[in-house]
């Protein structure tokens, strides 16, 4: 397992960005934009040509100021892995019944300037917001990481087809949820200054305070999750999130409808 962190360039970084302001976007993606760029706010309720020109124009300037920054951050952060990355794998082989040394030795970490932290599958490839501390940089990259050796694992047991490992698909909802319990595991948790909710979440916030069956969601997948190896985890954990799917959904939507 490698991470290779590199600045991909502000065309890049745009075009990422800009995939969460659609029109259609809810506010709990669309928002954190004009969080960490408040000058953005006068652009905010223009027509969706007008606010992505003042984006994009504005975001420029922001790069331009910023790029020696930004391929600094990527040599501390690539230091700061190299630190982390025996209690990584180590940790990861146990999670998921593996070597994980020997897989993704070429994932790429592209430094951007959007606050959201897309990942792709596929490409091997990920997002990690430049104004991350290295410490945080890795802490963010945990969630990303373990969502590629899930999705390993679980495309060796169900034969879906690829979008199924994406938005809206239950199996994507699923794979977000399982990075917590995880990441108990102390050799992650304590490397990633996020884990806590209070310190930002390593998940979406409204799977903290989400209840199925009377109790804690997280804490019954953790249960789950420490009971038995990582195949019968996944069925199991995916047979429980199917016969609660309507109410999952249904609190996701009224959260993100929820958020400013």
């Amino acid at each position: 397992m490698e991470l290779h962190f590199q600045n991909p360039g502000f065309d890049y970084m745009l075009e990422q960005i800009l995939a969460f302001q659609d029109e259609d976007a809810s506010p709990f993606w669309s928002a954190p934009l004009y969080r960490f760029y408040p000058q953005l706010e006068p652009a905010r309720t223009l027509p969706r040509p007008a606010r992505l020109e003042a984006i994009a124009r504005e975001l420029r300037s922001v790069y331009d100021a910023q790029e020696q920054t930004i391929h600094e951050k990527t040599r501390a952060y690539a230091a700061h892995w190299q630190r982390c990355k025996p209690q990584v794998t180590a940790a990861l082989s146990d999670a998921f019944s593996l070597d994980a040394a020997g897989l993704f030795n070429d994932l790429q970490v592209c430094l951007s300037l959007n606050p959201i932290e897309p990942r792709y599958l596929r490409e091997h490839r990920f997002d990690l917001f430049y104004l991350n501390s290295p410490q945080g940089a890795v802490g963010a990259a945990l969630h990303e990481i373990i969502h590629f050796f899930y999705f390993y694992v679980w495309n060796g047991l169900f034969d879906d087809p690829p979008d199924a490992c994406e938005a809206p698909a239950l199996p994507w909802l699923l794979s977000e949820m399982v990075v917590e319990p995880i990441m108990r595991d102390e050799r992650l948790r304590s490397i990633n200054p996020y884990f806590e909710r209070e310190n930002g979440g390593c998940v979406y916030p409204y799977f903290y305070d989400m209840t199925l069956d009377g109790r804690p969601l997280l804490d019954t997948l953790y249960e789950m999750y420490r009971a038995q190896p990582i195949d019968a985890f996944m069925r199991e954990s995916y047979a429980f999130l199917q016969a609660h799917e309507d109410a999952v959904r249904a609190h996701i939507r009224r959260a993100e409808q929820a958020a400013t």
